[in-house]
């Protein structure tokens, strides 16, 4: 069936159109570009990048423009949700893995536009999910924290095993989830079987204030796999 992908170019929403392409024909990514820095809904870091990764993958963008406020944001969705129903598109995938919030609210609005909603990472088991995003490839980059124990050098880090084991720790510690479902990181991901072309990074600004902060990418550009 034809489907669409919520899509942030971060790791769950890649993995979620990983998954999405071995069962279904991916049409069209969806990115909401908010206007909101804290977005409840949508992803925010960097999302502006996904036209990037779009080319990279292969696969269209639609983007949405949003105000980001509280459920308003949710009207915005509504209307490129009725766009893809009206090209097509029977089935969303989204990213989530155990927030209700986001979840809840995308299948509600697939049901009012006629649209399948699918969660295929739902409530998956972080250590294994984390360590299937290493063996699968995935090059994926830290470019937000905002957690106790992830401090600024954090930003721009690919996770790796050595990573996983350090989130290990800090989730014995402070509690900080391994996969990052508590909002404590951001990521964006740069190659991956499902990649044509890889994304290389030109220039980034790291930001930091108080306990938290962001890699902002401020150029970056396609190039051929090795």
């Amino acid at each position: 069936m034809d489907a669409a992908v919520l899509y942030s170019g971060g790791k769950d929403s890649t993995m979620a159109l990983y998954k999405a392409m071995e069962h279904d024909n991916v049409k069209y990514l969806v990115s909401m570009v908010s206007d909101n820095p804290y977005s409840y809904m949508f992803h925010v870091p960097n999302i502006r990048w996904t036209r990037l990764s779009s080319k990279a993958i292969s696969i269209p963008l639609l983007e949405g423009p949003t105000t980001g406020i509280k459920e308003e944001e949710l009207k915005d969705l509504k209307r490129i949700l009725k766009v893809l129903r009206e090209r097509g598109v029977k089935i969303l995938y989204s990213g989530a893995i155990a927030s209700s919030y986001q979840r809840s609210r995308v299948e509600k609005l697939c049901q009012e536009v006629g649209l399948v909603s699918k969660t295929p990472l739902w409530h998956v088991d972080p250590i294994e999910y984390m360590t299937e995003i290493i063996d699968l490839g995935f090059k994926v980059i830290v470019t937000a924290v905002a957690a106790e124990g992830l401090d600024s050098s954090w930003l721009g880090r690919q996770i790796d095993q050595k990573m996983l084991n350090e989130l290990k720790d800090l989730n014995r510690r402070y509690g900080v989830h391994p996969a990052f479902e508590g909002g404590e990181a951001e990521t964006f991901v740069l190659d991956g079987p499902i990649f044509k072309k890889r994304i290389k990074i030109l220039k980034a600004e790291k930001r930091w204030s108080q306990d938290s902060g962001v890699l902002e990418i401020k150029d970056a550009i396609l190039v051929d796999k090795d």
